[in-house]
C-alpha cells in the first residue's frame, strides 16, 4: 500500500512503537503515591517535558486530552462558561469568531452553541487560496466577542493562515485566541512563547502517535477553564479521568523524533509532494491545485479533476494500492462536496473531482512515480466514460 493520507492519521513512528512496547507492563495509576503509579507519574511527566520542549513552552502549560477535537471542544464550550467577563448564564449576546474552512470539531460545535446557547459566531471567508484576511477579522470583532478561533493550517488544502497578525489583534482588544494547530505540528517551525496565543489544540495520531491521545496548550496566565470533563484532579484539573498513560508516553517519544528529524523530513517531503503535483499537472489536462501555491504545508497537495467524481478516483487508485482521500476524514459519508474547496468559490461540479494527496515520512521517490502514472490511467480512464464533456 502506498499510502497518501497522513492528514488524516500516521502509522506509528518505529521509536514510538518500540517505547509503546518497552512500557506496556508500566500498569500504576499515577495518582498513586507507591512506586507502580510513581513509576508511571515520572514516564508522563518526560512526556510532558518533551512536549513542551518542542513546543518551547512550560510543562505545566501541556494538557493532555483525548484528541484535538477533545481540546478544540473544551476551548469553545469553556468560553461561554467561563469567559470571566459576563455572567454568561445571564447572556444570549455572546460573540464568537471563527473562519469558513475550520476542522468540523470546530464548525460543528459553534453551530450546535449557536443553536443551544445562542452565541453569535462570525464565519470568516477566505480568498481562493483559502487565506483568511486579518483585516476581516479586525472588523468582525463586537463589544461581547469573547474567542478568535482560526486554525493555523487547514486539514484539506495545507493554507497556512497569518497566525501571527491575527493573534496580534486579538491582543490588542483582549480576546482569547485560540489555534487549532494539529496540521501545522512537525511540518512547520512552532515557537509557542513567540506567538501570542492563549490556547492550542493538538492530536498525537497525526504526528506517529497512537489515536485517543491529544493536547490542549493553554498558556500561563490565561482565564480558568471550564473543563469538559469533570471530576479528578488530573491535568491541574483540567481534565479528569485516569491519564491514558501509553498514549501520553508514545507521544512524548514522538515529539522527541521529531525534535530530531523534522528538519529533514520537512525537506524530503516538500520535494515529493512537489514532484507529484509537476507530474500531475504536465500529464492531465483540466486541473485546478487547490491551496495557496507557496503557503501551505509541505506534505499536503488538494487538487480538482474536472469532470469526474473524486470519489470514483479514490476508489479506483485503492484498487491500485493507492490510500488518498476526498477531504477531510471526519467529514466522510457525505455526498455534498467540500465545504472547504467551495469556501474557496470553486464550482460545485469541480469541487465534487477534489482529491487529497497527504504525504509522510514514508513515502518514496518510487511512490510518487507509481502514483503519477495510475492517476494519470484513472483520469483517462474515467473522462472516457464520464458522460460530462
Amino acid at each position: 500500500m502506498i499510502y497518501l493520507d497522513n492528514n488524516a492519521t500516521t502509522p506509528l513512528h518505529p521509536q514510538v512503537k518500540k517505547k509503546i512496547i518497552s512500557v506496556l507492563d508500566e500498569y500504576g495509576n499515577p495518582s498513586s503515591a507507591h512506586e507502580l503509579g510513581r513509576n508511571v507519574k515520572h514516564l508522563i511527566d518526560e512526556a510532558r517535558n518533551n512536549a513542551s520542549k518542542f513546543l518551547n513552552c512550560m510543562p505545566e502549560e501541556i494538557i493532555f486530552t483525548a484528541s484535538g477535537s477533545e481540546a478544540n471542544n473544551t476551548v469553545l464550550k469553556s468560553s461561554i462558561e467561563c469567559c470571566g467577563k459576563y455572567n454568561c448564564t445571564n447572556r444570549t449576546d455572546l460573540h464568537i469568531i471563527t473562519s469558513r474552512i475550520e476542522h468540523p470539531s470546530i464548525i460543528n460545535t459553534l453551530k450546535c452553541m449557536e443553536k443551544n446557547n445562542n452565541i453569535k459566531v462570525t464565519y470568516i471567508p477566505v480568498d481562493q487560496y483559502g487565506i483568511v484576511d486579518p483585516d476581516d477579522v479586525k472588523k468582525a470583532i463586537t463589544k461581547n466577542t469573547i474567542l478568535i478561533s482560526i486554525m493555523y493550517a487547514n486539514n484539506e488544502i495545507g493554507t497556512i493562515q497569518p497566525i501571527d497578525e491575527i493573534s496580534k489583534i486579538a491582543k490588542e482588544f483582549n480576546i482569547d485566541f485560540h489555534t487549532d494547530i494539529v496540521q501545522a505540528v512537525g511540518k512547520v517551525k512552532l515557537d509557542l512563547k513567540k506567538i501570542s496565543v492563549d490556547y492550542c489544540s493538538i492530536s498525537g495520531h497525526k504526528i506517529y502517535a497512537p489515536k485517543g491521545i491529544g493536547i490542549l496548550y493553554k498558556r500561563k496566565g490565561t482565564k480558568q477553564l471550564c473543563p469538559l470533563i469533570s471530576g479528578g484532579h488530573q491535568e491541574n484539573s483540567l481534565r479528569a479521568g485516569t491519564e491514558n498513560s501509553l498514549g501520553i508516553i508514545a507521544l512524548g517519544e514522538a515529539f522527541k523524533q521529531l525534535d530530531i528529524e523534522m528538519d529533514d523530513e520537512i525537506k524530503n517531503i516538500t520535494y515529493l509532494r512537489d514532484k507529484l503535483e509537476k507530474g500531475i499537472l504536465n500529464n492531465i489536462d483540466n486541473v485546478r491545485v487547490n491551496g495557496h501555491p507557496s503557503k501551505r504545508l509541505p506534505g499536503t497537495l488538494n487538487i480538482s479533476f474536472s469532470k469526474i467524481e473524486g470519489e470514483s478516483i479514490l476508489l479506483r487508485l485503492d484498487m491500485h494500492g493507492i490510500a488518498v482521500s476526498t477531504g477531510s476524514a471526519c467529514s466522510t459519508g457525505t455526498l455534498d462536496p467540500s465545504p472547504v474547496i467551495m469556501a474557496l468559490n470553486v464550482p460545485a461540479e469541480i469541487a465534487h473531482g477534489s482529491i487529497r494527496f497527504s504525504l509522510g515520512r514514508e513515502n518514496t521517490e518510487k511512490d510518487i512515480d507509481f502514483t503519477i502514472e495510475k492517476v494519470k490511467e484513472t483520469v483517462d480512464f474515467f473522462r472516457k466514460i464520464s458522460p460530462l464533456k
